[in-house]
């Protein structure tokens, strides 16, 4: 999904340029001749902006005023001041206000957009760190769930109404889609916001050391344990403790977690004396802990404790609406850890994502535009950035429709090629690699020269489309076009 520019110049022939050199560049652009315009764009939910490229002198509400009551009701909207004067005390006082850049007039559409993706890189950076910092403190709430999917209004008043309370809640769903994060939401909206949120996942823990790492042990209390360890119930006293994988506890350890739950109390290994906690205890599993119980692998009072509150996660492909979304925020995440600037997802590639069946999930999904990040030679990630999706997804991905009978446009006796590019004379196909050669070859021709252009609408990265042009021998077209 493109970021959006909201371009706020009282000059209509400013507003024309900046257009151009925004979208040229793939992002969206919206347009306001005065600062009230601008922020009532800006603050608007439905559509709002990513990042403001605002003019400093403006008949009306002038550009510093416009910039203070962005900041003060975007204070996470970059904006980027654009003037016809360079002084140092404007430059210094625009910065004050809160602006992240400064561009003087007439600026190249080059400034223009570097400007612009650097402030769309700070803005990412400055999002993960908050973000970061709210799942430190147990203080993540709803309004960071991305969940605007119909099928996900149930969850978030369910879950909105378990923070009201410590009633036990029993999350349940398929692998991967995101119950640690309502567990941390259920916490961060609840009283016990900013207190300890410790996450325990039954069915990777050994099952010797389960009733350590549970309920702790002293020192001495058997071979290895050289040093008292306090367990998880102790760590997360006053806060949340998540048993993720619950229906994976062997079943002398939920006899002792029953207790734990019932008497509010845990039996550190040897120790002389129970242990008082208060613990808020929010579970998950993938399994039917219905069917365990009926298989004698899970206890039925055990069952019956922790599923006082049941809220089911839907899957991905239940929340497809989500999906375009979850794209976003992760290009954002990992723009911000890796240092890559990806603008977004191409339209082909979100129909192509949304598409797909996601077995694996939201985590799917995350492992999946992490590694095309790293694969994309562009600024918008393509289908064949995801070759494992594409590879299975033949029909969505953006292939040429074939006519049924092609007709031959040019002299059959030079070999030229029908319309689509796909086949000589008699039907027959031609390679792969002659339909791509006449395909940049053309690009090359149609955009003058401009190969970032010509790498744009070919999908392609500048360094991709360099090799080809070598590799076809296209060097001399490229050269032509430039004189």
């Amino acid at each position: 999904m493109a970021k959006t520019v909201l371009v706020i110049d009282d000059d209509p022939t400013q507003r024309r340029l900046l257009t151009a050199a925004v979208e040229k560049a793939g992002f969206a652009c919206r347009t306001a001749p005065d600062g009230e315009t601008g922020v009532a764009i800006a603050t608007d939910t439905n559509a709002g902006a990513d990042v403001v490229l605002l003019d400093l002198t403006m008949p009306g509400l002038s550009g510093m005023e416009t910039l203070e009551m962005l900041a003060e009701r975007r204070p996470d909207l970059p904006v980027i001041m654009l003037t016809a004067t360079s002084g140092i005390d404007t430059i210094v006082a625009a910065m004050r206000a809160g602006a992240v850049d400064f561009v003087v007039k007439p600026a190249s559409p080059e400034r223009v957009v570097v400007s612009i993706r650097n402030a769309l890189k700070l803005s990412s950076l400055t999002g993960e760190v908050k973000r970061l910092t709210r799942k430190a403190d147990g203080g993540m709430g709803f309004d960071d769930m991305i969940a605007s999917a119909p099928v996900m209004n149930q969850v978030i008043r369910l879950g909105q109404r378990a923070a009201a309370s410590d009633i036990p809640v029993l999350i349940l769903g398929e692998s991967g889609v995101g119950k640690e994060v309502i567990a941390r939401c259920i916490q961060g909206a609840s009283d016990r916001s900013g207190k300890p949120f410790i996450s325990v996942n039954c069915g990777a823990i050994p099952e010797n050391l389960v009733e350590s790492i549970l309920f702790g042990h002293e020192k001495g209390a058997f071979t290895g344990a050289v040093s008292r360890s306090a367990g998880k119930f102790v760590e997360a006293d006053g806060g949340t403790l998540f048993l993720d994988e619950v229906g994976e506890l062997p079943l002398e350890m939920q006899v002792k977690l029953l207790r734990a739950l019932q008497e509010g109390e845990v039996d550190p290994v040897g120790a002389r004396r129970p242990v008082k906690v208060d613990v808020r205890i929010i579970s998950a599993t993938n399994r039917d802990l219905a069917q365990r119980v009926k298989e004698g692998a899970f206890r039925e009072d055990l069952f019956y404790r922790l599923n006082v509150y049941p809220v089911e996660m839907p899957s991905l492909r239940e929340r497809v609406e989500d999906i375009p979304a979850l794209v976003d925020h992760f290009i954002g995440r990992f723009n911000a850890s890796e240092g890559t600037r990806i603008v977004g997802a191409a339209k082909d590639t979100l129909k192509m994502l949304s598409s797909f069946e996601w077995p694996g999930n939201v985590r799917q999904l995350e492992n999946a535009v992490f590694r095309a990040v790293i694969l994309c030679e562009g600024d918008m990630l393509q289908p064949h950035d995801f070759p494992q999706i594409s590879g299975v997804m033949p029909e969505i991905a953006a292939l040429p429709e074939v006519p049924e009978k092609p007709e031959v446009a040019n002299d059959a006796a030079t070999g030229s090629v029908d319309a689509s590019g796909a086949f000589v004379e008699g039907g027959e196909v031609r390679s792969l690699s002659e339909v791509e050669r006449d395909l940049i070859a053309y690009a090359i021709e149609h955009y003058a020269g401009h190969m970032s252009e010509v790498s744009r609408r070919l999908g392609i990265g500048r360094s991709t489309l360099y090799r080809k042009v070598r590799e076809y021998g296209l060097e001399s077209d490229t050269k032509k076009e430039a004189s």
